[in-house]
């Protein structure tokens, strides 16, 4: 899965962009996850767990912690769940959303993607930490990327957990911005923090594990920069990420119902509105785009993926 030695105990299933990567953690008194995939590769996680642990000579699965909750890294809460009895723990400032299952606040409606019921049990403080397998990893705020999302640090082994707020060659789209929050400037401030801890290895929610934290974020920082320049900028790259997230999983769909997805999904009718469409201009407009920036190509009136 890497080429890092990592301490005993843990385990990085790397995924790809569709699934977030899945973390896992054991020792004799507890066996955790971080982050479940998205619930297209439901079956695949739930069976990398079942053969993880059965070489481990383990039949439990404590908890499951996720960094955040956009559908590519809870996605396979509830199968995980329901197989195992797990506990469920989510950042502390969705836990009443996630526990009422809000869904007029939780992304999955807004981002137009999906993401089946689960139930939570636990929060993740800020400040506080929390035992995974055998080491207790600390809670940090990382707004940015989603408002609510963590990190999880490891202080003795110099380990981040960094969701989205930093992969080797980046970080995840910018969407609060197009709700009217300040996601600018939670990046910076998450990069910043990112910067002040002693850190030997990275484990990012997409992506390769990597060491060279310095580089890595004067990418993130240089990339910062070149979006929040321009909030059209950013606005057209986040309907691009939305649309090829979606193209990862449909792999081609006929044109005409990209476009129902695209007019029916609220996150493009504020991006519309940031660049001065309207959504049907923008419906119009994304799919070329995506083909122009080689993450697709249109045949015959069909989107077709490309990897």
């Amino acid at each position: 899965m890497n080429e890092f030695a990592l301490p005993r105990g843990i385990k990085v299933f790397e995924r790809g962009w569709l699934s977030a990567n899945n973390i896992l953690f054991w020792s004799n008194d507890d066996v955790s996850i971080v982050d479940t995939g998205y619930v297209a590769h439901q079956e695949q996680t739930l069976s990398l767990v079942k053969k993880a642990l059965k070489a481990e000579g383990l039949s439990k699965l404590d908890k499951i912690v996720n960094t955040h909750l956009h559908s590519d890294h809870c996605g396979g809460n509830a199968i995980l769940a329901n197989n195992f009895q797990s506990s469920i723990y989510v950042p502390a400032n969705e836990f009443s959303t996630v526990y009422n299952w809000d869904e007029n606040l939780l992304s999955f409606k807004n981002l137009g993607q999906h993401c089946p019921t689960f139930q939570c049990h636990h929060s993740l403080e800020p400040g506080k930490r929390i035992l995974l397998g055998s080491y207790m990893w600390e809670v940090l705020a990382a707004p940015g990327h989603d408002p609510h999302s963590v990190l999880l640090y490891q202080e003795d082994h110099q380990l981040l957990i960094s969701a989205d707020a930093l992969w080797e060659d980046g970080f995840g789209a910018i969407f609060p911005e197009l709700d009217g929050e300040d996601g600018f400037e939670e990046v910076a401030r998450t990069l910043d923090l990112i910067d002040q801890l002693k850190i030997k290895l990275v484990i990012p929610g997409h992506g390769k594990l990597f060491t060279d934290i310095k580089t890595s974020l004067a990418k993130a920082r240089s990339r910062l920069d070149y979006l929040a320049t321009d909030k059209a900028r950013n606005a057209r790259h986040a309907a691009k990420v939305l649309l090829k997230f979606r193209l990862l999983e449909w792999q081609s769909l006929e044109l005409h119902l990209v476009h129902e997805w695209i007019k029916e999904t609220p996150l493009m009718k504020a991006i519309a509105k940031e660049l001065n469409q309207s959504i049907n201009q923008l419906a119009e407009w994304l799919p070329p785009a995506l083909t122009k920036a080689g993450g697709a190509k249109i045949d015959q009136n069909i989107l077709i993926n490309l990897d």
